[in-house]
């Protein structure tokens, strides 16, 4: 038998106490009487002539002395070594993201699961060691091995939510390498399951309790923003936003668009039960600004009721087209806004005047240092090599990416491609058996999209897809919109803005007002600021720079924050939710239960006596 707080001995200095007062005789009480002849022997027994007497067998004096023991026990938490004892090493990972903050369980998940965390702390033994992981969009660790209790509550209490979504994996991956070749080692999740598939550990057989912590998932939240010029008037903007009931009630709520933090509009919205609702606001716009939307809801989850974009107004968009003559092309380029087409046969050093070149079919002696994008043509930087492959079948496309926004490939044959390796740099978006047949990506800070067959050699031209993925690769490969995509960053992840080398300071102004100072190296063409774990609008101020950015969360798997019962690890493998196991069994309960048995032997015995 161990005791988890020993100083509470202490108390037993009470018990000496107690007998002194058994041993003091009473001193002589003055009575008035009518005689004193009923009185002879209470005066006898009064009568002191010394201040002590002999202790004497006292049934009150033992339940008292039983009582008092029995509370002092209690007070020092006697505890024996449980089951759980036979695992040396505990790794705890903390689930700190966005929907960890939700205040189902009062005052909130993320507090509850530290208070069970702590529990653990408490029982470790005095050999045992435990590690503590916060997880969230990166994982942290706030303590390393140790037995050292103390360390490992100041850990736990560093540990705070953030409003970023949860990616568990990175903290599953440096666990593993914790527990490595060690038979005697768990993995301790707190966490509500509000994750994505961990296929990648299906197989691993982690030593993994999951901890469940939550109740309900009664949340509405803003899973998407864009912000984008009006077809119809290009000094209006529309604003589409995408709003998720994640509960399984319908709710109702005002939804509000804010210009700058002046109120434009306000619009009634009703959600049936898990459903998502788009809408759109058409808005004026005269100058640069930032856009909110804001839910009135009172739900369990606050970080996702506003999301903020910054808007700025429309430029206009230099294209050369170099080409031997494509009319279905250059009739898809001057489809967009803002675009200012010029039409050349070949390529001339004035072609990083242009904020963007798409050369057709064409390959230039010196390539364009601007966004590319290059069809049938390649540079031979780009690719190890590439051969042709004659009538490839497109078998899949990554209709998630900007630039296939609203775009298919159904019907559409291609006599023949260049067929190459997906680059480091790029990602395939458009696939075929043997090659991809549209890559996109960056290269040196440069925009890149590649289109590996001729146009004019195929029947892409003849479909609608194909004026709409000209206009999503000249907004993709604008240089002002990709500044402006920068300005929309997902909470937890860093902000990036390059920077002229005489600037050596700066300063960020956070969402609660809060500034912090960023200190640059000398030359230092780039600042990075990691600090965007909470959702808003942060201001950056670097020497004559100041840029405006906004963090959002807009995560519908973070948004849903009904607690799982199963974490998922893989398509079959999955952790059950487990209660929670104490490391060590305390019996102060059980003695606090038996000092009341006490007290209730006691007035039941003294009344059976008086009556």
């Amino acid at each position: 038998m161990s005791f988890l707080a020993p100083a509470a001995f202490a108390f037993a200095a009470a018990i000496p106490v107690v007998i002194v007062f058994y041993l003091l005789k009473r001193k002589r009480v003055v009575k008035l009487v009518s005689s004193t002849l009923l009185w002879q022997k209470f005066l006898a027994e009064t009568q002191a002539s010394a201040p002590f007497q002999r202790l004497r067998h006292n049934w009150l004096l033992l339940l008292q002395l039983l009582l008092l023991a029995l509370v002092v026990f209690a007070l020092a938490r006697p505890y024996w070594a449980g089951d759980s004892q036979s695992s040396k090493l505990r790794v705890l990972i903390l689930d700190a993201s966005a929907s960890m903050r939700a205040t189902d369980v009062p005052p909130s998940r993320f507090e509850k699961a530290r208070a069970e965390a702590l529990k653990w702390v408490n029982g470790l033994g005095d050999y045992d060691q435990m590690v503590i992981l916060q997880a969230a969009a990166n994982t942290e660790v706030k303590q390393s091995a140790t037995s050292d209790r103390s360390a490992l509550r100041r850990a736990l209490q560093a540990c705070a939510a953030t409003d970023s979504p949860t990616r568990l994996a990175e903290a599953f991956k440096l666990a593993e390498t914790l527990i490595k070749n060690r038979t005697d080692a768990e993995i301790h999740l707190f966490s509500d399951g509000a994750v994505s598939n961990l296929g990648e550990f299906e197989n691993k057989n982690l030593p993994l309790v999951y901890h469940r912590i939550g109740e309900r998932g009664e949340n509405l939240g803003i899973v998407s923003l864009d912000a984008r010029a009006n077809p119809e008037n290009p000094a209006q903007r529309a604003i589409f936003a995408s709003i998720g009931n994640f509960s399984t009630n319908a709710q109702s709520t005002d939804v509000e668009l804010l210009f700058d933090n002046q109120l434009l509009e306000t619009r009634p919205l009703d959600l049936a039960p898990t459903n998502t609702q788009p809408l759109v606001f058409i808005a004026p716009q005269t100058k640069d600004g930032v856009f909110t939307v804001r839910l009135s809801a009172k739900d369990d989850l606050a970080a996702d009721n506003q999301a903020s974009i910054v808007s700025l107004m429309p430029q206009p968009v230099k294209v050369l087209l170099v080409t031997r003559g494509n009319r279905f092309l250059e009739k898809a380029l001057k489809g967009p806004a803002q675009v200012q087409l010029s039409v050349a046969s070949g390529l001339t050093d004035s072609a990083d005047a242009f904020d963007l070149v798409v050369l057709d079919d064409l390959a230039p002696a010196v390539w364009p240092a601007v966004n590319v994008l290059a069809i049938h043509t390649a540079n031979t930087n780009w690719f190890s090599g590439w051969e042709t492959a004659k009538t490839p079948a497109i078998v899949d496309w990554r209709n998630t990416h900007p630039l296939l926004r609203f775009v298919n490939f159904d019907n559409v044959q291609i006599s023949e491609t260049l067929a190459v390796k997906a680059p480091a740099w790029g990602v395939s978006l458009v696939d075929s058996p043997r090659t991809p047949l549209v890559i996109a990506g960056e290269r040196d800070r440069q925009r890149i999209v590649w289109i590996g067959f001729d146009t004019l050699q195929s029947t892409w031209p003849l479909r609608v897809s194909f004026p709409m993925f000209i206009a999503n690769a000249v907004e993709w490969l604008n240089p002002a919109s990709e500044n402006a995509s920068h300005l929309l960053v997902r909470a937890g992840d860093p902000f990036r803005l390059g920077l002229a080398p005489a600037v050596t300071t700066a300063q960020v102004t956070k969402p609660d007002g809060s500034k912090q100072p960023i200190t640059l190296e000398p030359g230092a063409l780039e600042i990075v600021f990691g600090d965007t774990f909470r959702q808003g609008i942060y201001r950056l101020k670097a020497g004559t720079n100041e840029v405006t950015f906004c963090v959002n969360l807009m995560d519908a798997a973070e948004s849903n924050i009904m607690p799982r019962d199963d974490l998922p690890l893989g398509k079959y493998g999955k952790v059950a939710a487990s209660t929670l196991r104490r490391a060590n069994q305390e019996y102060w309960r059980w003695l606090a239960c038996a000092g009341l048995a006490v007290l209730l032997f006691e007035w039941w015995y003294y009344h059976k006596r008086t009556a």
